[in-house]
This record gives structure tokens, C-alpha cells and sequence, in this order.
């Protein structure tokens, strides 16, 4: 009997022991932190061997194959250990997509991948498919491989989680935008990063599609070095020549493979990033053939996702927006540029390397003072500090955030959460964090 050895205890981890244990492995699961109830609850159920709060070596070094979590880094003790022993890693999508014929929807980039992913499965769900979500939200695809089922899975796919996929098919792959992000698990070489990006397209065939943004200069210029064997469907705000997909005269277009439009002003998502999450939506659904009806009406009810531009409330005046899920520049870039008032910008946390310059002049143009949140914010103060706007430095947590933003800011002005950094410094995580901000600003 062949042994697995999972690395992590989270969602995909639980749920690769699961489907590992139900096709016949000896399983085994080791979490170096404490495992969460529920997963324990789930391991018992399965009479599946589990670790917490350490790595035992002896038990983990015969393993056959291991299966990683994303958010272990690959110069971990125990990967190194792993690899000196040429002991195969994967990762949870890689070893789940063993075990399904079901077709794959795959979307990856530096920003709107979990508004698309979210989207594409809303149209399908809408539309009557048998669909899964997976990945970075929903359940764990391995999980649901072994107990649900399903025709179609919608997977948001981290660059970390395509470092570990080698055989996996993308029948759809979906490559919204490349901004420097996690640098810092990349050797801080933006190409190693890039590199990790267009793995969703490897193992790609003819009969498969890439959608992309094609006013992204870093995709136009990796596309050739990459061999791209799939259809090619890219899109942009405006026409153009390559784009199959564009707004003109206010009308969304998509030319192939179903020609299909709706008025702009109909789309449920605003702002121009959400444009583009839209046009990649729609396309992943017509080339699905998914009826043009059935699109059209799921891209004008989508109520959109936490974390990601959500208006909390407005409090004598003031509008207070949770961004928590801008976890890197660019995002907040995408955010910024989408307030049409002046705007209290609350950033900082676990800096991944991030180059500020992107917002700078967002910043001059549309902020009216900042709130710096973190346990080391000696960067923020070093790049902002000169812009003249009153600056709150807050270390100790949302709280203090929170009314320090409220004094700052004055009627008619809004608050926005877009951190820029991880969330690891002060929160759990994004969530954490983004779930304490909207309750602060409740109770205010």
C-alpha cells in the first residue's frame, strides 16, 4: 500500500486525506500549528492518523508522496528534507484532479481572480450546471472529488497552489492581470513569479481555451515564450484587434464563440476592474456554451464577495468600505482609482516586498490623510511620509484603526480598508481582519 503524507491540516489538506484515504492510501496528516476542531472532527470520522503542533520526521520521510499546503514555503526544514530525499510534492489540486473527469475552470492573477472565480460559478450555478467551487474559496477540491461529484469545477487558483501542479488540465484557464506580489517566496525575482502564473496553462491542448486581459503588458510579452497550445480568447475595456471580448458604446461585446452583448450600465459589478472580471466571466461561460440569456442575467443579479469593495455603512456622513482582500499593491491601486470621494486609506501589515509607487500618485490625488495599521509601518512612514496628509500610526489593532479614521475623516469622505500587506502581523487573516474592521465601524 502506498503511504501519503499531508502537510497541513487546513481545508485542502483535510480534504486531500480524505479522498487520499478513500482510494486506498496509508494516510497520514501532520500540522506543525494546531489543527482546527472541525478538521479533527472530519480526520476521526475517516479513522485518518493525525499530528498537530509538530513535524515528526520518521513519519513523514517514508511517505511515498506528499501533499503541501500552499501556505508552506518550499525552503521549508521539512520540504528541504523531502527533496533530499527525491520524495514527490504536489499539491491538493494536482492530486484531486487524478480522480474527476470533470471539466476544470481555472482562474489565476494578481487581482480579481476570486471575484471572477466567484462570478464564472454564480452563471453556472445560475445556468443549472452541476458546479463545484474550489481552491482559494469554497470547499477543498479533494473533498469534494471523494464525497460530492460534480460536472464542473470553478477553481481560484494561488500561484503557490500552481508551484506543486505538474499533470493537471485546465480545460479553461483564466489569467486576469500579473502585478509583483509574494516576491518574497519567489526569491524576490518577479520572473519566478510570472513563471508561476502561466503554470495554469501548461498541459493545455488545442481543444482547451486561455482567456486573458490583453492589455496586460507582462502576459503579451510572456505569451510566445510560454507555447500556448490553447484557444486564444482575450479581452480589454475597449476594441481592439485581438480583443474577442470589449465594451463599445457602452455595450459589452463578446464575438466568439457565441457572439453575445448586454448595456454595460446592466452589470451587476462597477468600476473598471470589475469590467474586467466580468468580460473574463462571460467569456469562460459562452465558450461553456452556456445560453446567452442565462449569462446575461447572471452577470446583472451577482451580489459580489466579501472583503473585496463591500460597503460596511455610512456613519454621520462618512462611508466606511472593507477592502481587507487588497492583500498587495495593485489591488489597492484597483480600489483607489474606484472612489469618487476624498478618502481615508487605513494600509499596512506583513509587507511582501511591495513597491508603493503604483499608488502614489492615487494617493496625492484622491487621499485625505492616512492610517497606517501594523506592527512595523517604518516603510509606510518612509514612502508616505513626506505627502504632506495627516497620518495615524495605529500598532495596536482595528479598534484604534477604526476611530482613528473616523476622526480623521470628514462628512461627504469615505474610509477604505485596502491594506496592501498580509494580514498575519495583527489578524488571522484577511478575513480576520476585514470581519473586525465592519464590526468596529458598526459600533461606532
Amino acid at each position: 500500500m502506498k503511504r501519503i503524507v499531508i502537510l497541513g491540516a487546513g481545508e485542502s489538506g483535510t480534504g486531500a486525506a480524505i479522498l487520499a484515504k478513500k482510494e486506498g492510501f496509508d494516510t497520514f496528516i501532520s500540522d506543525s500549528s494546531t489543527i482546527k476542531d472541525k478538521y479533527k472532527e472530519l480526520l476521526n470520522q475517516h479513522r485518518i492518523a493525525w499530528e498537530e503542533g509538530n513535524h515528526t520526521e520518521e513519519f513523514i520521510l517514508n511517505a511515498d508522496e506528499v501533499i503541501k499546503s500552499p501556505g508552506i514555503p518550499n525552503n521549508a526544514p521539512i520540504i528541504m528534507k523531502l527533496k533530499a530525499k527525491n520524495i514527490s510534492i504536489i499539491s491538493e489540486i494536482e492530486f484531486a484532479g487524478r480522480y474527476t473527469k470533470a471539466k476544470m475552470i481555472c482562474v489565476t492573477g494578481s487581482n480579481g481572480k476570486t471575484t471572477t472565480t466567484s462570478l464564472i460559478y454564480h452563471i453556472f450555478k445560475s445556468a443549472g450546471k452541476n458546479v463545484g467551487l474550489a481552491g482559494n474559496i469554497g470547499k477543498s477540491l479533494a473533498l469534494q472529488v471523494a464525497e460530492d461529484k460534480h460536472d464542473y469545477y470553478i477553481i481560484e487558483l494561488s500561484s503557490f497552489q500552481l508551484d506543486n501542479m505538474y499533470k493537471f488540465r485546465a480545460n479553461i484557464a483564466v489569467l486576469m492581470n500579473i502585478t509583483p506580489d509574494h516576491l518574497d517566496r519567489y526569491d524576490n525575482n518577479f520572473q519566478n513569479y510570472i513563471n508561476a502564473k502561466f503554470r495554469i496553462t501548461q498541459n493545455q491542448t488545442p481543444d482547451d481555451s486561455f482567456i486573458f486581459w490583453n492589455d496586460d503588458p507582462i502576459i503579451k510579452k510572456e505569451l510566445e515564450k510560454h507555447g500556448i497550445k490553447a484557444k486564444l480568447y482575450p479581452f480589454a475595456a475597449a476594441k481592439e484587434n485581438d480583443a474577442i471580448a470589449y465594451v463599445e458604446d457602452n455595450e459589452v461585446n463578446i464575438t466568439e464563440p457565441t457572439a453575445f452583448n448586454m448595456e454595460e450600465e446592466e452589470l451587476a459589478l462597477t468600476g473598471q476592474h470589475n469590467l474586467y472580471d466580468s468580460l473574463a466571466a462571460g467569456i469562460s461561460a459562452n465558450v461553456s456554451g452556456i445560453t446567452k440569456e442565462n449569462i446575461r442575467q447572471a452577470l446583472s443579479d451577482f451580489e459580489g464577495i466579501e472583503h473585496r469593495l463591500e460597503k460596511v455603512a455610512r456613519v454621520r456622513g462618512i462611508d466606511f468600505i472593507n477592502d481587507s482582500k487588497a492583500t498587495n499593491v495593485n489591488s489597492c491601486w484597483y480600489a483607489l482609482q474606484s472612489m469618487k470621494t476624498k478618502t481615508v486609506l487605513i494600509l499596512g501589515g506583513k509587507d511582501k516586498g511591495n513597491d508603493y509607487s503604483e499608488i502614489a500618485d492615487l494617493v496625492h490625488q484622491k487621499c485625505s490623510a492616512l492610517v497606517f495599521l501594523g506592527l512595523h509601518n517604518e516603510k509606510l512612514h518612509q514612502f508616505f511620509g513626506d505627502f504632506g496628509l495627516p497620518i495615524a500610526d495605529i500598532q495596536t489593532g482595528m479598534k484604534d484603526a477604526v476611530d482613528a479614521s473616523y476622526k480623521l475623516a470628514k462628512k461627504g469622505e469615505t474610509v477604505l480598508l485596502s491594506p496592501c500587506c498580509a494580514s498575519f502581523d495583527l489578524f488571522n487573516s484577511y478575513e480576520d481582519r476585514g470581519d473586525q474592521f465592519k464590526n468596529y465601524v458598526r459600533h461606532l
